[in-house]
């Protein structure tokens, strides 16, 4: 019964010096100016986003077109063999041409991020804002940045 005693009397110590302690550490924390970017309808009205979609319909139609050129040529081929050896040609070249096109994605994707990051930077610093944070993970409040982060990438 004591140690039942003694250990609900420390554990309740440490709870008060818990609470004690995270109310002072929030007290201490100054209050700064915060922002919001709707990053989804940024990256959805960028005009680099659009031409890099528009660049990658045109990849697509073009790897199209190979397709068609490679099946023809398979489809000439007179014997098994033939067809067989070419259309493992196609194949490898195919996975090339999929792979280049993939990193190609992914690296002007990235510097887009980057750009779209860096105007939010930009806008955020000459405003005085301590914080930035994206829309669609705040419920109230910030002051909202995304028509100046649109026109700035645009």
């Amino acid at each position: 019964m004591k140690v039942d005693l003694k250990l609900l009397a420390v554990a309740a110590l440490a709870f008060g010096i818990g609470i004690g302690s995270g109310n002072f550490a929030l007290s201490d924390v100054p209050s700064g100016k915060v922002a919001v970017v709707d990053v989804q309808k940024v990256v959805s009205e960028s005009k680099q986003v659009k031409a890099l979609k528009d660049e990658q319909a045109k990849k697509t139609k073009e790897l199209t077109k190979w397709l068609d050129v490679a099946n023809a040529d398979v489809a000439k081929q007179s014997t098994k063999a033939g067809k067989e050896k070419l259309l493992k040609k196609y194949e490898a070249d195919l996975a090339k041409k999929r792979e280049a096109n993939a990193q190609d994605y992914a690296k002007k994707l990235a510097d887009i991020d980057k750009s779209i990051s860096a105007q939010i930077a930009v806008r955020a610093k000459a405003k005085g804002y301590d914080l930035v944070l994206s829309k669609s993970t705040v419920l109230y409040g910030g002051d909202d940045l995304t028509t100046e982060i649109i026109e700035a990438v645009k």
